[in-house]
């Protein structure tokens, strides 16, 4: 039975949180490998019984994640946001991709994105999609206020806790 991505979050959380500096697990032809890299994160590869191979930081179906659980809105200092609107912001978030996956602006190519930069938000509004395993996942801005910034392209691959938009709270 084919591992699922709860287990598999569940087996990164665990090995982060330890001294473990490398974990293999080999279970019914699937094979995962999760390292510990000197820049503290991890890279993790699932192979098939028919390509079982070392991982290496340039193979194509590797996924990094971020080695701390990070919360889905997290506010940041002025200092670290970009000088785009010109004045300094106190009380910027960043909205923070809750998994690895492809980042979408809008629900389908023809239509508009859910939000853009100068748009108002709330807690349960939709800003994007994060596509996972072919699992479309929508993300809620989780604080009300104003997108300052959008931080991601469309169509592109985003990490776990990989900033994807910068707000103005409310």
């Amino acid at each position: 039975m084919p591992m699922k991505m709860h287990e598999l979050r569940e087996l990164i959380r665990l090995v982060d949180e330890s001294k473990i500096e490398e974990f293999e697990l080999e279970n019914d032809g699937t094979k995962v490998l999760i390292k510990k890299a000197l820049s503290d994160r991890q890279a993790v590869a699932i192979d098939s019984p028919a390509e079982v191979r070392p991982v290496e930081p340039e193979q194509g179906n590797r996924v990094e994640a971020a080695p701390a659980p990070v919360p889905a809105t997290e506010a940041i200092s002025p200092q670290q946001a970009p000088a785009a609107t010109g004045e300094e912001e106190t009380d910027l978030h960043k909205i923070v991709s809750p998994m690895v996956g492809t980042f979408y602006r809008a629900p389908s190519p023809d239509s508009d994105p859910y939000v853009k930069d100068g748009s108002r938000v709330d807690e349960k509004t939709v800003v994007c999609i994060v596509e996972a395993m072919k699992l479309m996942n929508e993300i809620e801005a989780e604080v009300r206020g104003e997108i300052v910034k959008v931080l991601v392209e469309n169509g592109q691959l985003v990490e776990y806790g990989q900033p994807l938009f910068l707000v103005k709270a409310d």
